[in-house]
């Protein structure tokens, strides 16, 4: 029923932003279509919203509870492409968005976007500049110190590598009951 496919695309994969602002997700379609859909994936609330359907004619059906104000769909470019902007953003709208074109009694979704939004958005790391050493004896010993219990310990890498691995393990039951909330779906529409 679902499947990627090279008939959407959709950018970006990630959306970083903050409460207050406004943001765009873009859908270019290679066929044929009668409108774009728009859902969102809550993994807080585990679960899949439709938010708008946009017709060719520029027609938009909202989905129950679903802000005006809040959500648009534009058509850019005679149908080829349609871009979803929200506004007033705020943290309850995280969440992966995702278009989808109905073809044939099959529902095409695209890659989704991952929208976060955060009330601060984290500073960048600070660059500090290594002062020049003028006892070039006591630098050596330094660096020879730091080469034992600095960044590259084992002290340090070995938790942070277990830490990724325990991250990435997490994410494969989020993967399996994505999968079958998409299927639920399709079979659903491919019941109507």
């Amino acid at each position: 029923g679902f499947y990627a496919n090279l008939l959407l695309t959709q950018t970006p994969e990630h959306i970083l932003t903050q409460t207050n602002n406004k943001t765009k997700i873009l859908c270019e379609l290679k066929k044929e279509h009668s409108g774009v859909y728009w859902y969102r994936w809550s993994q807080e609330r585990q679960h899949f919203e439709f938010l708008v359907f946009s017709n060719t004619l520029g027609k938009a059906t909202y989905g129950t509870n679903v802000s005006q104000d809040k959500f648009r769909v534009h058509e850019e470019r005679s149908h080829s492409s349609y871009s979803l902007h929200i506004s007033h953003l705020h943290p309850l709208d995280n969440g992966t968005y995702y278009c989808s074109v109905s073809q044939s009694s099959q529902l095409l979704l695209g890659s989704g976007t991952r929208l976060s939004v955060a009330d601060a958005l984290p500073l960048p790391p600070k660059t500090t500049q290594t002062p020049v050493s003028k006892k070039p004896v006591l630098w050596i010993t330094k660096s020879k110190a730091a080469s034992r219990n600095g960044p590259c310990s084992p002290l340090v890498w070995i938790p942070l590598a277990a830490g990724v691995l325990l991250l990435l393990l997490s994410l494969v039951p989020t993967a399996h009951r994505l999968y079958r909330l998409r299927r639920r779906l399709w079979l659903r529409i491919h019941r109507q």
